[in-house]
């Protein structure tokens, strides 16, 4: 098959480039404004794989790319709540316009599937555990209004033009390669990285907020199996169970054998006080469940940190 990874020098981006690399063609579209070069340089000499260097709010680059494509797995994205807050104008021309561009090439160039990344933010501060993808959406940010955006497109697109539109909603991913540096960092790099350099994590807020952590090969199958499958519509993707930050500082503590105790520091904005999944109707759709537990998870990407390498994906 042919497959285009739009933000394949991304985090989740290269670590579904890689898997697909193994057995197909793949072409990376990357704009490296957050993805990294060094994410698939060692991908640059397959022969099965083409970086193009180029944004998805460039339609003249995804025509250019998309001709004679399998299906396109479209991870490209500001995927940053606070940075949506500080520049809600930046984030709506990539993540929603970029969104349409995208679906809009695959339909010109005859490309069947989309499978795009959405995100859990779209459940906002509901109050009812687990989210459910039949809940009304209830955003908090720009961020989850255009990934909002980027589903109610995809269903359109499917209903008016015929190409078939999988996005799955994203929990919060973890593991290697996921950047550490950036001002909105997500928070287990940041912590990782922190104890690393015996430094304390920081935590924003009291610590109590839950989150649904989901291990980032356990993602690249939910992405793959969705493909293969032929399923369409909208998908949690998630490992079905929560955690504290507060337990998670506590677990990386061991896991790293480093002990600090945390900072706290004022809530951020937008932020999401409380996230859980039913993952029921993916693993009914297309089979997926989750094969990492938290802290295997953890304990590779803490591996990887240390020496630049994870152990293999299962």
């Amino acid at each position: 098959m042919r497959y285009i990874v739009t933000g394949g020098a991304g985090f989740i981006g290269s670590n579904l480039a890689d898997t697909l690399a193994q057995h197909h063609e793949v072409v990376i579209i990357d704009d490296l404004t957050s993805g990294r070069r060094e994410n698939i340089e060692h991908l640059i000499d397959n022969s099965r794989v083409t970086f193009v260097e180029g944004s998805v709010t460039d339609l003249d680059v995804l025509m250019g790319a998309f001709d004679g494509a399998d299906g396109i797995f479209h991870q490209a994205a500001i995927a940053s709540v606070p940075r949506s807050v500080k520049d809600p104008l930046e984030t709506n021309a990539v993540n929603a316009a970029g969104t349409v561009n995208v679906l809009w090439a695959a339909k010109e160039c005859g490309v069947p599937a989309v499978v795009a990344a959405s995100t859990s933010a779209i459940y906002g501060d509901d109050p009812v555990f687990p989210k459910r993808e039949a809940m009304a959406p209830t955003p908090l940010s720009p961020y989850a209004v255009s990934k909002l955006a980027g589903e109610y497109y995809g269903k359109v697109f499917a209903d008016l033009y015929g190409i078939r539109t999988t996005f799955l909603r994203y929990f919060n991913v973890f593991g290697p390669r996921q950047d550490p540096n950036s001002e909105y960092a997500a928070v287990i790099p940041k912590f990782i990285t922190r104890l690393l350099s015996g430094k304390p994590p920081i935590i924003y807020g009291d610590g109590e907020q839950t989150r649904d952590f989901i291990f980032v090969a356990d993602v690249v199958r939910a992405n793959i199996m969705a493909m293969e499958s032929g399923v369409s519509g909208v998908f949690n993707v998630a490992g079905g169970r929560r955690i504290s930050l507060n337990e998670l500082a506590a677990s990386l503590s061991e896991i790293t054998g480093i002990h600090q105790r945390p900072v706290y520091e004022p809530p951020r904005v937008g932020d999401v006080r409380d996230s859980l999944a039913e993952i029921s109707r993916a693993r009914e759709a297309f089979g997926f469940s989750p094969r990492y537990t938290l802290d295997e998870g953890l304990r590779e990407t803490v591996g990887w940190f240390r020496d630049g390498s994870a152990g293999p994906h299962r």
